[in-house]
């Protein structure tokens, strides 16, 4: 029997799941690691952490399932997106990490969008200037501790950092690299002409590869202390949203995701560049070779509900704990009781800002026509419609750029309600379902490593062998119920619209 490795690099631990062939989950383990604010909107963790939990966590599948080290062919890694990641020349970590959720970098991001034009940035990166990628934390150290710069002589992406680790080898991919806003996307290469207007030496990048290609093989020291054998290949893997697409089957034209956790993504696949000039919507290269991937994302998506929750719903807590039965499943019911469009009530979820379709850092929430008669069960239906509403802007950009969505996969822990996933077919006007695993990073680079080491042809022939959808899953889309949605969408659009003046005069303030 052959066996696959997948490492799941997130930002408060590192899964790593190992599974057969067949996509069957053999054995997992998890690690947890701090995440250091040293200064408000800083955001740090300690790359040496990654590596520790991913060596511990292979131990452990390893030792767990009594599987040898030579029957696991291949290894993928999935990992937190834009991270910066310093060695020196004896390939020591120079400071911490600066994570994808940092914020420290608005100057720069005016800098690399002066220094190479909007429009033309957007042409070759396919992505506005934004704090969370890494150009502009390159940027930030080089202008505020010139000293670590000049001793950097390798840069790698947090996934890329363990790869290091693993094989000794300076490797990235295509998916992971376009969101270092230094890749050309279009041509899925390092761009000369970013890095010579930002002044980045190429020598310091790692060599780009498609995600599912061999970048090298275990270590025999890390194999000694694994159990992997020294003939396991680690493919390129891919950044956590493209790995996921993979582990959800996301791999050809038509096909999308939702995911709800504390933002919202809507992500689809093309085997086309579309790339969005008003930078609504990322555009990256995804895991499939020659593909790419568009993905609009809400901030505050899945946060409204556990915000509203946490500070205007505690009766539901009261009440579960009375009837001892989960308070999601109280919810869910009082939600299906009461009409689309809440008796009259909206709610936009833009607590922390917007992403898309607003670009709006000054965005901020609203319940729009609460009046004496709406009830808690008002409130939270116009919460989850809000959600839903957000999303379908996310989809409406993604059908005005040309992108063709036929099916929806619903995954992350905000569809798990079967409530949720049909009002989202049914805003979506597309069926929408889920597949059986849970574990979509850790999946979607373990299919790539069974790409990598020869078990497969391609991407969706593995997809096809190792993913499988849960029949009970099922929303098919209910048409009078879209039309409903559709009017009082409509208004949800005309408030922002309305008040997108009056929030700037209030953050003014």
């Amino acid at each position: 029997m052959n066996y696959l490795i997948g490492i799941d690099l997130g930002t408060s631990s590192t899964k790593t799941v190992l599974f057969d062939e067949a996509g069957n989950i053999i054995a997992d383990s998890k690690v947890d690691y701090p995440l250091y604010t040293p200064h408000n909107g800083w955001a740090e963790q300690k790359p040496e952490d990654w590596a520790n939990a991913a060596v511990t966590t292979i131990t452990n599948v390893i030792r767990e399932s009594g599987v040898k080290g030579e029957d696991v062919k291949g290894l993928g890694i999935s990992g937190q997106m834009h991270g910066l990641v310093m060695l020196d020349e004896e390939c020591n970590v120079i400071r911490p990490s600066i994570i994808w959720c940092d914020q420290r970098t608005g100057k720069e991001c005016e800098e690399i969008t002066e220094k190479i034009g909007a429009k033309r940035l957007i042409e070759i990166t396919a992505n506005p200037a934004l704090t969370g990628f890494t150009a502009s934390k390159i940027l930030w150290v080089k202008n505020n501790e010139p000293e670590n710069y000049a001793k950097c002589k390798h840069i790698l992406l947090p996934k890329d950092y363990v790869r290091y680790v693993l094989t000794g080898e300076f490797a990235t991919e295509v998916s992971d690299a376009a969101g270092m806003q230094l890749l050309d996307v279009p041509k899925r290469q390092w761009s000369d002409e970013v890095l010579e207007k930002l002044g980045i030496d190429k020598s310091l990048l790692a060599k780009v590869y498609e995600s599912p290609e061999v970048t090298g093989t275990i270590l025999p020291e890390m194999a000694e202390k694994t159990g992997l054998s020294t003939s396991t290949v680690v493919v390129g893997g891919a950044g956590d949203n493209a790995a996921a697409a993979v582990g959800t089957g996301v791999v050809e034209d038509g096909m999308a995701f939702t995911t709800i956790g504390t933002s919202g993504v809507v992500f689809t696949h093309s085997s086309e560049v579309k790339i969005d000039p008003k930078g609504r919507v990322h555009t990256f290269c995804c895991a499939v070779p020659g593909a790419w991937h568009q993905m609009g994302v809400t901030q505050a998506c899945g946060y409204s509900l556990q915000w509203y929750l946490d500070n205007c719903g505690n009766s539901y807590s009261y009440e579960a704990k009375e009837k001892g039965i989960d308070k999601y499943d109280i919810i869910d019911k009082e939600v299906l009781d009461t009409p689309i469009g809440s008796n009259k009530l909206l709610y936009l979820p833009y607590l922390n800002g917007e992403r898309t379709p607003h670009l709006d850092p000054d965005a901020r929430g609203v319940f729009f026509g609460l009046s004496s008669m709406h009830t808690r069960a008002d409130m939270v239906r116009s919460v989850y419609e809000g959600m839903i509403y957000s999303l379908t802007d996310c989809k409406d950009v993604l059908v005005e750029m040309g992108v063709d969505i036929k099916e929806m996969m619903a995954c992350g822990g905000g569809l798990k309600s079967p409530v949720k996933r049909q009002m989202l077919a049914d805003s979506f006007g597309v069926e929408v379902k889920s597949v059986t695993a849970k574990e979509g990073p850790a999946l979607g680079v373990a299919i790539l490593a069974g790409v990598g080491a020869g078990l497969y042809e391609s991407v969706p022939e593995a997809c096809k062998k190792m993913i499988h959808v849960d029949p009970d899953s099922l929303c098919v889309p209910d048409e009078e119920n879209g039309k409903e949605y559709a009017k009082y969408h409509e208004i949800y659009k005309e408030v922002y619209a309305d008040l997108k003046d009056t929030y700037k005069k209030l953050a003014s303030l």
